[in-house]
């Protein structure tokens, strides 16, 4: 097959449970690394563009579900509350960053290898 310069295989990678319910994929990836900039779910559904109830429900849910605390966070007060990740958390991130680029990388040499390395007769 040629190789025209225009193709481009994509793949995206989510963890789930034995229920198939979302434990952990790029949106709470986004999700934690807000909070993370920002110190703050608010500010962090501000960013997003979601609402305060849907960032907080997804964290919640995935802390349910794996039964660890995402964030350790702080109400209100006379200094003002705020959220800041786990070390548990910052380790599901570094994880599923390098899953994600391993499956990114293995998934792009494939694509090349079943679609561009000479003809089907060689093989």
């Amino acid at each position: 097959m040629p190789n025209p310069p225009n193709l481009s295989v994509k793949s995206k990678v989510w963890i789930e449970d034995e229920k198939g319910q979302v434990i952990f994929g790029t949106g709470r990836l986004y999700i934690l690394q807000a909070v993370s900039r920002h110190g703050s779910i608010h500010a962090a559904a501000q960013e997003l563009q979601m609402s305060y109830r849907a960032v907080w429900g997804k964290v919640r849910a995935t802390e349910k579900r794996l039964g660890q605390d995402l964030l350790d966070r702080k109400t209100g007060g006379i200094r003002g509350g705020g959220s800041k990740l786990t070390p548990f958390a910052i380790e599901i991130i570094e994880r599923f960053e390098k899953l994600n680029d391993l499956t990114r990388a293995s998934a792009d040499e494939l694509f090349r290898d079943l679609f561009f390395s000479g003809s089907k007769e060689e093989k």
